[in-house]
């Protein structure tokens, strides 16, 4: 009763405000940008927030003759903190804008709140597929992970490898992993055996043996940015490393932030992402060059790389409506394109999410230091879900 409580009242307040809140805040834009600064998704946050204050810094804080203010919340990754920060920027502060969001409840805990206000949501991280179905206002500028995972599913079975088993953190973007990679692996004659290991405190290693016992082909992993350091270092330790399994996943197991901390074990890795620091592009090289002097030579990833475009698509969208958020700016939004330091993307009118290359990557050594080497391309990928869904 007491949740149901505080949501009508959160409700109506949201109802004012959606009323005669926005009058008031002509005087500036503000983006409530809620991340995890703090806890065990604290390099999420980091990411982002670097790559957001990147952009204005890079192309100013007056967007459509208006002042941009950015408000920054740590949201601890808690789900229920998340909803309460964006409740208080949208009441409290009038933001125009709430982004962010560094995992799949944290996107989704506001999403109501979003609906009730008109007031877009921009997700920089979150990566399940539905995200962008639990509001008309959500748009996402990270990725889904169908859309990075079925064209591994494909390039494994193109490439000699038989029988996998996968290897998922046990919530949403684990088991979107999971299903999209078995679903596509087993369409092409693969077979598939499936474990999920809990997302807090996850210790792998009694899963990793059983991988040792089932002997496959290869290891099919996804755990979330910042915990595949964790994964690599007791995939050592249980000698899977030298026992010819073949890792493969998602790019968050190798993702870029912690990449070259891993040592050796990475080598070899098969991944498919949206984007890696080696990308080649004049665009995607000015970004690492301006993200590194910046931020102490921290390499920007894939979380960055949402955050920036996020700024982007917020920026664009403002300059088309004159500077008018709500229905107006999450309607400009829709099919925007534009090249990323990822390369050509787009967001898809119908499902608000972002439409962009998948590149196969393996791990090399590079100068001295590790990379996802980008050594194929799949243009213009859409949610494979959503996609399902509209056929």
């Amino acid at each position: 009763m007491r949740r149901r409580t505080v949501l009508s009242a959160a409700g109506a307040a949201l109802a004012m405000l959606a009323l005669g809140g926005a009058a008031s805040a002509q005087e500036a834009t503000k983006i409530g940008l809620i991340l995890p600064m703090t806890g065990p998704f604290a390099s999420t946050g980091r990411q982002i927030e670097a790559a957001v204050k990147l952009y204005m810094q890079q192309n100013g804080d007056t967007v459509a003759g208006k002042k941009v203010q950015l408000i920054v919340k740590d949201d601890t990754g808690v789900a229920d903190v998340t909803k309460r920060l964006a409740q208080e920027l949208i009441v409290n502060d009038k933001v125009g804008v709430i982004a962010g969001f560094g995992l799949t409840p944290l996107a989704l805990a506001p999403a109501p709140l979003a609906t009730q206000a008109k007031v877009p949501a921009v997700v920089m991280a979150a990566a399940t597929a539905t995200i962008t179905e639990a509001s008309p206002y959500i748009v996402r500028t990270s990725f889904t992970l169908p859309q990075a995972t079925v064209p591994l599913a494909e390039w494994a079975s193109e490439n000699g490898i038989k029988k996998v088993v996968t290897l998922v953190s046990d919530y949403g973007p684990g088991i979107d992993a999971e299903k999209a990679f078995s679903g596509a692996f087993s369409a092409k004659g693969g077979q598939v055996e499936s474990l999920r290991v809990p997302l807090a405190n996850p210790d792998f290693s009694p899963f990793l043996q059983k991988v040792a016992d089932a002997k496959p082909d290869a290891l099919f992993v996804f755990v979330p940015s910042g915990v595949g350091a964790q994964f690599m270092k007791q995939f050592v330790e249980r000698g899977l490393d030298k026992s010819g399994i073949r890792l493969i996943g998602p790019g968050d197991v190798t993702d870029d932030d912690i990449l070259n901390g891993m040592g050796d074990v990475a080598l070899g890795a098969i991944t498919t992402q949206h984007y890696s620091t080696a990308h080649d592009s004049p665009e995607n090289k000015a970004f690492v060059e301006a993200f590194k002097k910046a931020n102490n030579g921290m390499r920007p990833n894939f979380m960055a790389v949402g955050g920036y475009d996020g700024m982007h698509l917020i920026y664009e969208g403002l300059k088309k409506t004159g500077g008018a958020g709500g229905e107006a700016l999450i309607g400009a939004m829709k099919g925007l394109s534009w090249t990323s330091p990822r390369g050509p993307v787009a967001i898809d009118p119908q499902t608000r999410d972002i439409v962009q290359n998948i590149y196969v990557r393996k791990v090399e050594r590079v100068n001295g230091e590790l990379y996802n080497v980008e050594f194929a391309t799949i243009p213009n990928v859409k949610d494979p879900v959503k996609a399902a869904k509209s056929n």
